[in-house]
């Protein structure tokens, strides 16, 4: 007879929120909400992953617990847990994830390259080891060379709250770039409409009847070496928008040969998404995440 595979099993998730106004230790925020438990039985299921707190698994006893802080407990088995070199999971719930995307990788496939591993391939992968029913929804992207914090939806009803109220949605997006050269203004914005030419380049043109109204501000936050270091904010969210405004500016990105760039000393796209502010779909909760500058960026503006 052949070994016929075990149905899945559906997870027992407990969910609890910290309604006080005071922070508390993991353990004993737990052990306050589930009486009819040990402590060694709860111990047990921190060491082995069956704690989630804000969406990220814990095996720390001491985590805080913030107010308006929330705990997943899966009963069933330890939570599975998303490791891979290329990119990281900042936040995830039953219906967004949110991901720190490394530089060089696709956010989702295209015609050109459709064996190539992608983000959205590595997160379905996971999503489904999490229940073989789960899906996962295309929200937005990343270009192949900009690292950075990208989100997917995990259900369909998110994915179109999102697509279709996106500029509501979305609060805030902030960018930081390498420049080649000093930028001279301290801050400013860059305004024009964008189009693409059969070569997939995008370019600006003045004529207002064509393109896509694109605007872009930025401010220095350190100049040294030739190189500024800026953040970008965007006000729309066109194909390739920094990337154009910056060459146009006089200074693109170093690393974008695609768009003037002459150099590349740290042999990447010197483009990072730094923060992703947005109201959650569902819950319409403030949720707003930041990663820290790259510090080859920084090395790179660092003096003597």
């Amino acid at each position: 007879m052949k070994n016929q595979r075990r149905p899945w099993r559906p997870d027992n998730i407990m969910t609890f929120r910290n309604d006080s106004e005071n922070e508390e230790p993991l353990l004993e925020f737990v052990a306050s909400k589930i009486k009819d438990k040990s402590r060694n039985d709860l111990k047990k299921w921190l060491k082995y992953g069956h704690f989630m707190v804000d969406g990220t698994v814990t095996s720390a006893f001491n985590e805080p617990i913030r107010p308006g802080g929330e705990v997943r407990i899966n009963f069933s088995r330890p939570f599975v847990v998303l490791r891979h070199p290329r990119l990281q999971l900042v936040y995830e719930d039953d219906d967004v994830i949110v991901i720190n995307k490394g530089y060089g990788l696709l956010s989702v496939g295209t015609q050109s390259h459709k064996k190539e591993e992608t983000a959205y391939d590595i997160l379905r992968e996971y999503v489904k080891k999490q229940n073989p029913a789960n899906k996962l929804y295309v929200v937005h992207r990343l270009d192949r060379d900009t690292s950075g914090l990208m989100m997917f939806a995990k259900t369909e009803e998110a994915q179109e709250t999102l697509r279709h109220n996106w500029n509501n949605m979305v609060l805030e997006r902030l960018y930081v770039a390498l420049l080649e050269g000093s930028v001279k203004e301290d801050t400013g914005f860059v305004k024009s409409r964008l189009m693409e030419n059969s070569q997939f380049v995008v370019y600006s043109t003045q004529s207002p009847e064509e393109g896509k109204l694109a605007l872009t501000r930025f401010k220095v936050l350190k100049r040294a070496n030739g190189l500024s270091l800026v953040e970008f904010s965007l006000d729309t969210g066109r194909k390739n928008q920094i990337r154009v405004h910056a060459s146009e500016m006089g200074h693109p990105i170093m690393g974008d040969r695609k768009y003037g760039a002459k150099e590349s000393r740290l042999n990447r796209l010197c483009l990072h998404a730094r923060t992703l502010r947005f109201a959650h779909p569902i819950t319409r909760k403030d949720m707003h995440f930041e990663t820290p500058i790259p510090s080859r960026f920084m090395n790179a503006v660092k003096t003597s």
